[in-house]
């Protein structure tokens, strides 16, 4: 059972990054422009929540709203375009784009978007329930509670309603975003309220979990990134990441996140974050990829665990001539019949965004996950950062 809290930070504003990185001490090389914001309506405005007296300790649900209703939701920030993530100072690999609007995009047109419609699943012969998977959250704790609650996995209150069903987050859950430190918070008390329960509720690693424990164990220390000087911190924040979230960082974060596995296999479905073939780097099997990682992270070693960011920030090697035989190689070494993943927003997959013109202002439509390579590949990384939509879908889907 992992200990968390679901209160820490409760109450604060939501964080809008500056278009400036100077005043975090960036290196000069890491000092890029921020791409403009994007134009959206302002929010009505939303009284801010008051910070809770008495915290609850770490791992107990937090205390209902009076009558039961929903606390009121902040404001959310204008959200920045990303169809891809920066690498500080090191070669661009295979199917990398940094973060610009004026880049091409391949427009492919034999993907599909499918609608979020289950199909019956039958209950696994050790009793457990439904299997639903969640896409990149990115700090948007709001929307991640929003999309819970609608497919009935949480109540008004927040707490696990969801009974012996089962629940993958596909990682990423901090950057970009107001609260990513309340999203893992969220995570961690879910995981113990489901096992209570009967199922269970449990989270992959992303490359931006990698990137947040690289910022916060090794912080300017110069990395070998093969083309140049690099550091964690200032790849952080050339991605999003949010002051408050590295200064709300805790001790049972960090040792949470430094757990999690890369690759599990769940009713035929092979689920990892990132859309990379890269993961048969680190053995031939999940177990093998899962331990290889963790003692990675365990060992502390700075060249080391940014060689394994890189790799996992790498991306599309299921969309374009071959992506289908990339998944088959895949399923071939860790078994499965389809691979989910993050990673990718959506949008950018379709390309829907990063277009020369970058003129629509109504952003992309997002009605569920992205079915392509021959069909062997779903897509979850909605856009929730480029005002898409965060998925949350039951497994296996009605293509």
């Amino acid at each position: 059972m992992v200990e968390g809290s679901m209160t820490q930070g409760a109450g604060q504003e939501p964080v809008v990054r500056t278009a400036t990185l100077r005043d975090f001490r960036v290196p000069p090389y890491a000092q890029t422009p921020v791409p403009p914001q994007a134009q959206v309506a302002p929010p009505s405005p939303v009284p801010p929540r008051a910070p809770e007296p008495n915290p609850p300790a770490p791992g107990a649900a937090a205390p209902p709203a009076p009558g039961g209703a929903v606390p009121p939701r902040a404001p959310a920030p204008p959200r920045l375009p990303h169809p891809g993530n920066a690498v500080v100072g090191d070669e661009q690999p295979d199917g990398y784009t940094p973060t610009e609007r004026d880049l091409p995009v391949i427009r492919r047109g034999d993907t599909v978007q499918v609608q979020t419609v289950p199909e019956p699943a039958p209950v696994p012969e050790d009793g457990l329930g439904p299997l639903y998977v969640v896409g990149d959250v990115h700090g948007y704790l709001n929307e991640l509670l929003a999309a819970l609650g609608e497919q009935g996995l949480i109540d008004a209150d927040g707490n696990w309603a969801a009974g012996n069903a089962r629940l993958w987050f596909l990682g990423d859950f901090t950057d970009r975003g107001p609260d990513g430190i309340g999203v893992i918070d969220l995570v961690m008390r879910l995981s113990a309220e489901a096992a209570a329960a009967g199922g269970y509720c449990k989270a992959l690693m992303g490359n931006h979990e990698l990137l947040l424990l690289g910022a916060k164990r090794f912080a300017d220390t110069p990395v070998n990134s093969g083309a140049g000087t690099a550091t964690f911190q200032a790849a952080w924040l050339l991605n999003g990441g949010q002051k408050t979230d590295m200064e709300r960082l805790q001790d049972v974060h960090l040792q949470w996140m430094s757990r999690l596995d890369a690759v599990v296999e769940e009713d035929g479905h092979l689920l990892m974050h990132s859309d990379t073939t890269a993961y048969l780097d680190y053995g031939s099997t999940i177990e093998d990829v899962n331990d290889r990682i963790t003692a990675i992270l365990t060992r502390n070693d700075a060249d080391e665990c940014w060689d394994l960011f890189r790799k996992l920030t790498k991306r599309f090697a299921f969309r374009d001539e071959g992506g289908a035989d990339a998944v088959r190689e895949l399923m071939a070494t860790y078994g499965g019949q389809r691979v989910v993943h993050g990673h990718s927003p959506i949008p950018y997959l379709l390309g829907e965004v990063g277009t020369e013109d970058g003129e629509d202002s109504t952003g992309p439509v997002i009605n569920g996950p992205h079915v392509y390579a021959d069909g062997l590949a779903i897509a979850m990384d909605g856009g929730v950062t480029m005002a898409g939509k965060l998925l949350v879908v039951q497994l296996p889907l009605h293509d």
